[in-house]
């Protein structure tokens, strides 16, 4: 059982990670293609991997009951 606070708080938090997660993808994507390949597949991983982890979070969210 979880609070309302920490609820929102673990809302808030999966929703930093999986946008942040895609803007570094993307923006990975971008350097990889012009300025520096290795960088931009560093950026590419790191961002699936904190939107991947944003995504379960949703899951571990969606399972949480908020209590009184």
């Amino acid at each position: 059982m979880a609070t309302p606070r920490n609820l929102k708080r673990l809302q808030n938090l999966v929703w930093i990670l999986v946008y942040g997660g895609l803007l570094t993808l993307v923006f990975g994507l971008a350097v990889g293609r012009g300025a520096d390949a290795a960088l931009g597949h560093r950026l590419v991983v790191g961002g699936g991997i904190v939107a991947a982890i944003g995504v379960v979070l949703i899951f571990v969210r969606a399972r949480l009951k908020s209590t009184p």
